[in-house]
C-alpha cells in the first residue's frame, strides 16, 4: 500500500492477490486496507498515560461499485462518530471522481486490566473532534 503524505490516506492499485476470478476486489480486502488506513491515522494521536486498548466492535462495508484488478483507489479515513466509550471511523474508497465503497468501523475503549468498556481519554476525545466530519 502506498501511503500519501497525510496519515489516514493511502493510494493503491488493486493488486492481483486482492481480486477474485472475475477480477473484482474481495470484500475482505476493502476492510483490510481500511483498517491499515485507520491505523496510520491513529498513529498521529497524542500520547496518553494509561491509555485504554481499542477493539473493533462493528465493521461494515458498503459497495457502490466493485474495484477491479490494477484500478487506482484512494482510501481516506475520517472520524464519523465520537461516543463516551467508542469512536466511529468511516473510510471512503474513491477511484478517480467516483466513490467505489465506504467502510465503517467502530472501536470501543477497554480497560487494560479487566477488558471492560471505559471512557475515551479527554486528550484523545479533543484530538478526535478536530477530525469530525
Amino acid at each position: 500500500m502506498n501511503q500519501s503524505r497525510r496519515p489516514g490516506v493511502a493510494e493503491i492499485h488493486v493488486p492481483f492477490r486482492d481480486v477474485d476470478m472475475t477480477g473484482q476486489m474481495f470484500l475482505a480486502s476493502y476492510i483490510s486496507y481500511a483498517e491499515s488506513v485507520i491505523a496510520s491515522f491513529w498513529s498521529s494521536r497524542p500520547e496518553v498515560d494509561e491509555e485504554p486498548i481499542y477493539s473493533a466492535t462493528k465493521i461494515s462495508c458498503i459497495l457502490h461499485r466493485p474495484l477491479h484488478y490494477d484500478e487506482p483507489a484512494t482510501f481516506t479515513a475520517a472520524v464519523d462518530k465520537i461516543g463516551v466509550r467508542s469512536v466511529g471511523f468511516i473510510v471512503s474508497i474513491d477511484t478517480g471522481d467516483e466513490r467505489a465503497a465506504e467502510v465503517e468501523i467502530t472501536w470501543q475503549a477497554r480497560g487494560r486490566e479487566d477488558q471492560q468498556p471505559v471512557s475515551l481519554p479527554e486528550e484523545t476525545r479533543d484530538w478526535l473532534y478536530r477530525f469530525l466530519d
